[in-house]
């Protein structure tokens, strides 16, 4: 990608990787909380903007010739018994990230500032909640995260591509909403999310399975995403 850079350690560039997500995430943060411009619009301008950037810096030509040492070690297998192959270390990516965000999210301050500035973020500021500093320390976590799926993504697949990733944002929406995360904010577990996911796979597996057309995952993720959506609008009306 860089003819000037010389071969590194595989988790060295993941270093890399996560500080460039988690400047990206603090230019997001930065924008909503002291341009009070919608979280939807920011993050998606800044997406287009990275996903552009990119498309011009590649030529739209697809990377590769990755060391043989990263592709192999996210092709790993655990505890494999019999004809069991055994268990993905994304799997295991999978739990221990549960686990982290299950603390941070439920049993540090900064989660329940998240929470609190989710339900209602006037509330929150009367409350004493640092709020523009709360946002901006909450996107830099998340793009850290999303540059560390892609990271994940590129060693799974053995090559990246400026379209890597493209329309991921709506699974993502769908299977946070099926795993209970309120489109309104202040509500959710990571317990609900990581099951939302796992149902919101098991249905593309199924359907893949049966032989529906793959073309049709999309129309059936945007079916999933209005219904979840509206059903959560509808629990939200009540309550009030």
């Amino acid at each position: 990608l860089f003819s000037w850079m010389p071969e590194m350690n595989m988790w060295l560039v993941l270093l890399i990787v996560l500080f460039i997500g988690a400047m990206l995430g603090l230019i997001s943060g930065s924008i909503i909380a002291h341009l009070k411009v919608p979280p939807f619009i920011a993050t998606l301008g800044i997406q287009t903007i990275v996903y552009g950037f990119n498309l011009i810096y590649t030529n739209a030509q697809p990377i590769g010739g990755f060391h043989q040492q990263f592709k192999d070690f996210f092709n790993m297998k655990f505890l494999p018994m019999g004809s069991f192959k055994g268990f993905s270390v994304y799997i295991l990516f999978a739990i221990a990230f549960g686990l982290l965000f299950y603390f941070l999210y439920n049993k540090t301050t900064h989660g329940k500032y998240m929470y609190a500035i989710g339900g209602n973020e006037n509330a929150a500021e009367v409350s004493g909640v640092n709020v523009r500093r709360s946002l901006t320390s909450i996107y830099m976590i998340a793009g850290m995260m999303y540059a560390f799926a892609g990271f994940l993504m590129t060693g799974k697949s053995g090559g990246a591509s400026a379209s890597m990733g493209v329309s991921y944002e709506l699974e993502a929406i769908a299977g946070c909403t099926i795993g209970g995360v309120s489109t309104t904010g202040g509500i959710g577990t990571v317990g609900g999310i990581l099951v939302g996911v796992l149902v919101f796979e098991l249905l593309k597996i199924i359907m893949q399975f049966i032989g529906v057309d793959p073309n049709y995952n999309y129309s059936v993720q945007g079916l999933v995403v209005i219904t979840a959506v509206a059903m959560d609008i509808r629990k939200y009306v009540a309550k009030k």
